[in-house]
């Protein structure tokens, strides 16, 4: 009778991690004996690429940089039932990966994330107000929202992995991935993970300011794509309000005066509302639009099995 457990695989977007990236596959090595280690090396200029193959994972180069890049190759270049996706830096805790295996069978999710507990020491200057504030962003915008937007911790479905669309190219591609989640409604589960200090030598690759900036731009960029009505809606009532407080004194002039000496400013106002009212229709033509693009991209997961149960003892 064939073997009917799940192929699971261990994926690891790497840059620069020559110091901590062999430990990183040895820990998965014994954590899940069965899985195969994938550590994807994003134009490392040290010994990354040459560590990880020695310590036993397979390694494929990606020559692009980024890390939205890295896993948009590795989503699609590995073929497995479960993807483990963590960081080459010994952050994560590798031990908890069964567990995280087990409640995305078990729970027929799509996605489990470890969602970081550590100290601040842990965590770069300025990310742990950072990681609030996106998290409180995106829940805004979106109505609901997780605990962790940015784990770079994940065990995903084949389903999943197969029918994330894939866009951005840096740290922004764990924001991407957990909007699509929030937006398509799937079936995830966030679990507390211990998050651990990077060990001497090793640096992190995250810039608190420019990624950010990048992040920010990202969560309004698909908030645009996903909710195009209320985005151009609230740039039409932008419009509106600045036409009418440049028209009402023009109105009230005219009706005093029976003249309109303010011309450059009746002229404005009558720009701006022709702007609110094109912004409003943009809006309306994208919603339907947008439909039809969740439509397919509800079709295209449903092309793909769910996970995996577990097996019977």
């Amino acid at each position: 009778m064939p073997d009917a457990s799940p192929r699971i695989a261990v994926i690891i977007p790497c840059l620069n991690e020559e110091l901590t990236v062999a430990q990183v596959v040895r820990d998965f090595q014994a954590s899940l004996p069965s899985a195969s280690i994938y550590v994807f090396d994003n134009n490392s200029t040290d010994r990354t690429a040459e560590v990880a193959r020695a310590a036993g994972a397979q390694v494929r180069q990606v020559k692009a940089r980024g890390k939205g890049n890295v896993v948009r190759r590795m989503l699609a270049d590995v073929d497995a039932d479960i993807y483990v996706m963590t960081d080459g830096d010994t952050t994560y805790d590798a031990a908890q990966a069964p567990e995280l295996v087990r409640l995305l069978q078990e729970q027929q999710l799509d996605i489990v994330i470890g969602a970081r507990q550590g100290s601040e020491g842990c965590f770069p200057s300025g990310h742990v107000f950072g990681n609030w504030l996106f998290n409180q962003i995106v829940r805004r915008l979106f109505g609901h929202g997780l605990n962790d937007i940015f784990s770079g911790y994940r065990v995903m479905s084949r389903r999943f992995a197969k029918s994330f669309p894939a866009h951005s190219q840096g740290f922004e591609t764990e924001t991407e991935m957990s909007i699509h989640i929030l937006e398509m409604r799937l079936p995830y589960l966030e679990v507390p993970s211990k998050y651990g200090a990077r060990p001497e030598g090793s640096y992190s690759k995250l810039s608190s300011w420019r990624d950010g900036w990048r992040i920010l731009l990202t969560i309004l960029s698909i908030f645009r794509d996903a909710r195009p009505l209320l985005f151009f809606l609230l740039i039409s009532l932008f419009f509106v309000m600045a036409s009418l407080g440049l028209g009402i004194p023009v109105v009230l002039e005219y009706f005093e005066t029976g003249l309109v000496r303010r011309i450059p400013s009746a002229v404005l106002a009558t720009g701006l509302a022709l702007v609110a009212t094109l912004s409003l229709v943009c809006g309306i033509i994208l919603d339907g639009v947008i439909r039809t693009h969740r439509e397919m991209l509800h079709m295209r997961y449903l092309n793909w099995p769910p996970v995996p149960g577990p097996q019977a003892s």
